[in-house]
């Protein structure tokens, strides 16, 4: 019995074409994970930035007249005219005026006179003011409240919003740059949109560049 011969390889339908090698295909895998997973989890906080944008650039088509209200009240003397050498009883008023005015947000500013004290409060949309008389205890203050399109304004400027809302807006801006990275990195393996997906990048940062140099003053 004879052996067989040996049966010569198929030859490629597509000689020349070129295979990636292992390491481009494991870039080019982790890009497309990292910037459909990025892209989701981040959705929510960019399409909040973007269309806050949107209403903080037009301002006076969003914005509404604040709703101002007045208060009045007193609080002991011995909190705002303490014996020499001691401080004015700076919790105890501020705690007051939270709790028996319903003040809120984050205390801003505690300023101490002669004759009178100033304790200032601001958050996102929203602002409350406190004179004290020191030789009476007697106060007056105002509490503005600006509405929601201020709120979400000052959030996307991170004003008045707290050290852990600036965090949420470094992430943002930290996932905004991944999900721009990986995107940028998987054009790379697309080749049939390579040269228009370059093209379109140039061409939004020209006209950005365009609008800079003719219309911004």
């Amino acid at each position: 019995m004879t052996n067989p011969k040996p049966v010569p390889p198929i030859p490629s339908p597509h000689p020349h074409k070129h295979h990636h090698p292992h390491w481009k295909r494991k870039v080019a895998h982790w890009s497309r994970l990292a910037h459909v997973y990025l892209s989701m989890a981040s959705l929510a906080i960019l399409l909040f930035f973007a269309l806050t944008g949107i209403t903080l650039n037009h301002q006076d088509r969003f914005t509404g007249q604040p709703q101002v209200s007045h208060y009045q009240g007193t609080v002991p003397a011995a909190w705002v005219k303490p014996a020499p050498g001691k401080d004015p009883a700076r919790l105890e008023i501020v705690e007051h005026l939270r709790k028996t005015h319903g003040v809120k947000a984050a205390l801003s500013d505690f300023h101490v006179d002669d004759d009178q004290l100033e304790v200032a409060f601001k958050g996102p949309g929203y602002e409350a003011n406190a004179v004290i008389d020191r030789n009476t205890g007697k106060y007056e203050g105002t509490e503005s409240r600006m509405g929601l399109v201020a709120v979400v304004n000052d959030l996307h400027k991170g004003r008045d919003s707290g050290a852990m809302w600036s965090k949420v807006v470094d992430a943002s801006a930290v996932f905004l740059s991944l999900v721009s990275i990986s995107g940028l990195v998987l054009i790379f393996f697309l080749h049939k949109r390579r040269v228009s997906g370059f093209m379109a990048l140039a061409i939004g940062a020209l006209v950005c560049i365009i609008v800079y140099q003719i219309w911004v003053p």
